[in-house]
């Protein structure tokens, strides 16, 4: 236990250098930046992000727990199988990059507009970037992570809720530390100028998680959920152009009450069609559909029970790559590594079969194998080898170098 616990905290560390939360993450470093000359507000901030970083993801954590008690085979970033998820987490990146650009502001009613600063949310905005940075760190599985999501799966409850308290722990840590201790927040580069350039720029990062997730909800719900999307986006996009105006006309002691008015009218009208977008779906009738992101080059077939079960121990080896679009880590060993011409190359000469298991939307049969394995979540990479022996798991992080040599050791027990 203590072992897990430690893998939990260490992965949760690692899981702040993922690509998935470095839209948020950049927002937590802007605002300690913010704080650096104001130590009581900079301690405040750091604890309500720890505190924000921590509930959600023990509610992420109970949640979890509470499906797979209910007969649910479900496990990390399950929730991003969701498209109305994926589609409010779109709006609400679209959004934070119109803030960042000045579009509007938050907490703005008793600052300049155009402030060096930025507005000061206080605890809980700091708390509320803990829970996004969570929300939005689920597409990642860090180093040590999975078999420690998997073991909290397989544990009483109270073991598997003090491991998901550990990965909080160690996702919260840096900043954490940063705000608490003077000799770190020191190494900070001072507030000035470059901050109001440093916040624009901070909205591209934004923008380009809206991008993915609105590519993310393509593949699971097709091209009117998109559309329905980009067309939520204009509305969201004229939502805080008015709220803007607005702000500024209350800062000039102008009319701005219909505006605002008119502003979450126009809201509330954007929250229908993003809510009747289709829930959860089980992929399990929809086989044929195996090609996630640039592994589709490679010729796999589609993974399923019957199909891993007729292949195994016939002479060839099996190599299933458990992916999904969602899982950005997925994407980039596919970049990396399986979509590479040595790995194809590899594949040919040891005649593998290379089957991929998409969890892009639910599948219950893939869950529960990924489970079987002792993981909590995606990638998972797994190698039969030819003469029917135990699987062999590869690293969540693969090289062209770790590929080959497991097919290669694979395809070498047929004689």
């Amino acid at each position: 236990m203590l072992t897990t616990l430690a893998a939990a905290f260490l992965g949760g560390l690692i899981l702040n250098f993922m690509p998935c939360v470095f839209p948020v993450i950049s927002l937590k470093a802007f605002g300690l930046i913010r704080h650096i000359q104001d130590r009581r507000a900079a301690r405040m901030e750091g604890l309500a992000f720890l505190a924000g970083v921590v509930v959600t993801m023990l509610l992420l954590g109970a949640a979890l727990l509470a499906a797979r008690t209910g007969g649910a085979a479900v496990g990390w970033g399950f929730q991003l199988q969701s498209p109305v998820l994926i589609a409010a987490l779109t709006l609400i990146m679209l959004a934070l990059a119109l803030n960042l650009m000045g579009v509007f502001e938050i907490g703005l009613v008793a600052q300049r507009i155009g402030g060096i600063a930025g507005p000061r949310t206080g605890p809980l905005g700091a708390a509320l970037t803990g829970a996004l940075a969570i929300i939005v760190a689920t597409p990642c599985t860090a180093p040590f992570m999975a078999g420690a999501v998997g073991a909290a799966l397989l544990r009483p409850p109270a073991e598997g809720m003090a491991i998901f308290l550990a990965l909080a722990l160690g996702f919260g840590a840096p900043f954490t530390i940063i705000a608490l201790v003077p000799a770190f927040a020191r190494l900070l580069p001072r507030p000035g100028a470059w901050m109001a350039v440093l916040k624009q720029v901070l909205a591209f990062p934004m923008l380009a998680a809206a991008a993915w997730l609105a590519w993310v909800l393509d593949q699971q719900a097709g091209s009117a959920a998109l559309g329905t999307l980009l067309a939520s986006s204009v509305l969201l996009g004229l939502v805080a152009w008015l709220y803007g105006l607005a702000q500024q006309r209350q800062l000039s002691r102008q009319r701005h009450r219909p505006l605002l008015v008119f502003a979450m009218v126009l809201l509330i009208v954007l929250a229908v069609p993003v809510a009747n977008l289709p829930t959860t779906s089980d992929s399990r009738s929809q086989v044929n559909a195996v090609a996630v992101g640039p592994a589709a080059s490679a010729n796999p077939t589609a993974w399923t029970p019957q199909a891993i079960a007729a292949q195994r121990g016939h002479g060839k080896a099996v190599f299933v790559n458990f992916t999904a679009s969602w899982c950005i880590t997925c994407q980039v060993n596919d970049k990396a590594a399986l979509s590479t011409k040595a790995v194809k190359d590899a594949m040919a000469q040891t005649e593998t079969v290379y089957m991929i298991a998409d969890s892009t939307k639910y599948n219950p049969d893939i869950d529960q194998a990924i489970n079987a394995f002792g993981r909590g979540g995606l990638p998972v990479y797994v190698v039969y080898p030819a003469d029917g022996g135990e699987p062999v798991l590869l690293p969540q992080l693969l090289s062209p170098d770790i590929v080959m040599s497991a097919l290669e050791k694979a395809s070498k027990k047929r004689s």
